[in-house]
Order: C-alpha cells, then sequence, then structure tokens
C-alpha cells in the first residue's frame, strides 16, 4: 500500500532525496564513529589487563600502607 501511496502524490520531492542522501551520511558517520571507539576501547582494555597482570597481592599491601 506504501508503494501505492508514493506513486499516487508523484514519489519523493528533492528535498526529501536530500534530506534522505543526508540521513544516509549521517548514519555511515556515525558508524564510523562507534567502529573508532570499539578500536580504541579493545587498546585501552589491553592495557588495563596488561596492568593488571603486574599487580601482585604484596604490592597491593605495600601501596595501601
Amino acid at each position: 500500500m506504501a508503494k501505492a501511496l508514493i506513486g499516487y502524490v508523484g514519489g519523493p520531492t528533492p528535498d526529501q532525496l536530500r534530506e534522505t542522501a543526508r540521513l544516509r551520511q549521517r548514519v555511515a558517520d556515525l558508524e564510523s564513529e562507534v567502529l573508532r571507539l570499539k578500536v580504541e576501547n579493545d587498546g585501552l582494555l589491553k592495557t588495563l589487563s596488561e596492568s593488571v597482570e603486574h599487580v601482585t597481592a604484596s604490592g597491593v599491601l605495600e601501596a595501601a600502607v
């Protein structure tokens, strides 16, 4: 039915086409940002796990005193 309605009203206007293109670009930009943040987060988690491996119980006790 939606296709019938779009055909009836004459299809998308140039403004709608521009808005659709703009929104598609925004989605692509946000997807890139999500990917960048995932990579950054993975690096931070790796650094944290490497730091935690070097922590010992005696080191924690010395730091607490």
